[in-house]
């Protein structure tokens, strides 16, 4: 069972495990000397520790150093016309300001300026009217007037305003099966049926020439019970009789050879059939 290490505190250089007496003590092999010197650094003269942007790129220091005669010489001619920046093409506009965005693309002349509108140009530039059924936004909230404010309810609105009394209980008492759920006035229970509602109640009847359903199983007749089948009948009735898969399988007659087979003489042709062939 291991045992539970010594609690630690961050940020110091002790162990992890406390050291042995004799590991302390202990020389290390040549091997592990040879694995614990640090790399050699095979930079030389004035590459020894040189920084690390002399290596990237897209920065104002130089990947590599220039020679003292690569930075006194003179370029070509062809060099400078190649530094020479791109100039635009002569149909070149240059960026208009943006104050000029605000007002008409093109310059109107002086003479346009001066010039009167025509009646057709103002009846064009008047705004749409809104039409003549047109109404503005209701307001959300309704304004009642004063005189609503102090009218009185009549005793005809009193009266609607007045909840529905019913009963104790959401249901009605059922009473007899026979009973109606509605109180029937006696009239109502003594009046008779008009002819029209008398032949209004009457069932649809089935149409002319409708057959029910025949019944799934039905009755056979006492004649046909004592009817006795003919010769033919019985004959058909009769089941066949097969031989079992024993025998169809396996026939022990199979080769057995007829005392008629045994005496034949076979013919000219069989017996030309029968001669090996010589090669």
């Amino acid at each position: 069972m291991l045992d539970r290490p010594p609690k630690l505190v961050w940020g110091n250089q002790d162990h992890l495990w406390p050291m042995s007496p004799t590991a302390l003590r202990a020389s290390a092999t040549p091997r592990l000397e040879r694995l614990a010197l640090s790399k050699r650094n095979f930079q030389t003269g004035r590459k020894i520790c040189r920084p690390e942007f002399s290596y990237s790129c897209g920065r104002t220091s130089v990947i590599w150093e220039v020679s003292p005669l690569a930075m006194t010489t003179e370029s070509t001619e062809r060099v400078k016309v190649l530094a020479l920046p791109k100039q635009a093409p002569p149909e070149y506009l240059g960026d208009r300001p943006e104050n000029e965005f605000s007002c008409s693309i093109w310059t109107v002349a002086d003479g346009a300026k001066r010039c009167p509108s025509r009646e057709r140009s103002d009846y064009l530039a008047r705004p749409k009217t809104p039409h003549r059924d047109y109404t503005g936004n209701k307001e959300v909230e309704t304004l009642v007037p004063r005189s609503a404010q102090r009218g009185m309810a009549t005793s005809r609105v009193e009266d609607l305003a007045r909840p529905k009394s019913r009963p104790a209980g959401p249901f009605f008492d059922p009473g007899h099966p026979e009973q109606s759920i509605w109180k029937v006035n006696g009239k109502a229970r003594s009046a008779s049926a008009t002819q029209r509602l008398l032949e209004l109640s009457k069932p649809k009847g089935l149409a002319d020439g409708w057959v029910n359903n025949r019944e799934v199983m039905w009755p056979v007749s006492r004649s046909a019970r004592r009817n006795q089948p003919t010769e033919r009948l019985g004959q058909l009735s009769v089941p066949i009789i097969r031989a079992t898969m024993d025998h169809v399988q396996f026939d022990p007659d199979a080769f057995l050879v007829k005392e008629t087979a045994k005496k034949a003489r076979c013919s000219q042709r069989t017996e030309e059939l029968a001669q090996p062939l010589t090669r």
